[in-house]
């Protein structure tokens, strides 16, 4: 399919990541990785922005502290921005999932103590949004949206491709502990199908065939 511009044909399929289409001229290294935007500072930087700083690492320590040194900062900068310890909830636990990469029962646990809320309270919340991982996931987490726009571009195909590649079934985890592949029913790129988050960082215009160089890169970064 196509439309025309200017009386030239033109490909429908949007050309790429935002940076490329625009005043900017990016290489995909820069686009991909964290340099270009700067260091994320583990105390989460000014208050006003501290509660939205959620990252997802690559290395994972399900045993780390809750929460000492800067990310204790960031906790205080999170508390200090709600008059209701309740409406923290949501950070604190996103703050908790980076450092562990998961959120356990004994997390949310520690959560609730820290929060003063039932236990049952916050375990209604865990279990609720699909986006907090219960159970512990790879180096990299590759969430393939399947829906709407994505389907229709070949979503299921580039999710058997990457469950193909990576030598796993839907919510396993590889053997050498790098990736675990989950479909999910939007990343919120639908201009960019099929879209493809994979920890922290936004793939678009994904086909089946860009998968094992993808992977590869990945595999790269860890060594």
């Amino acid at each position: 399919m196509s439309q025309k511009t200017s009386g030239e044909p033109v490909p429908f399929r949007n050309p790429g990541w935002a940076g490329n289409t625009g005043e900017y001229e990016l290489t995909e290294e820069q686009v991909r990785g964290d340099d270009f935007v700067g260091e994320r500072p583990l105390d989460g930087g000014h208050p006003s922005v501290a509660p939205s700083y959620p990252y997802m690492k690559v290395e994972k320590d399900p045993e780390a502290p809750l929460f000492e040194g800067p990310y204790e900062e960031r906790f205080r900068k999170i508390l200090s921005r709600y008059p209701d310890p309740q409406a923290a909830l949501l950070p604190t636990l996103n703050l908790a999932e980076e450092l562990r990469g998961h959120i356990s029962a004994e997390t949310m646990d520690e959560v609730a103590r820290l929060l003063e809320l039932p236990d049952a309270y916050v375990r209604g919340v865990v279990t609720f949004y699909t986006m907090y991982n219960r159970r512990p996931v790879g180096r990299y987490l590759i969430q393939v949206c399947t829906n709407v726009s994505c389907n229709l571009c070949g979503g299921d195909e580039v999710l058997e491709a990457f469950l193909e590649h990576a030598g796993v079934g839907e919510g396993e985890t590889s053997d050498d502990g790098n990736f675990t592949v989950i479909e999910v029913e939007c990343l919120a790129a639908c201009g960019f199908p099929t879209a493809v988050q994979i920890n922290s960082r936004y793939y678009e215009n994904v086909t089946p065939q860009d998968v094992p160089r993808i992977l590869e890169r990945l595999k790269a970064e860890v060594g």
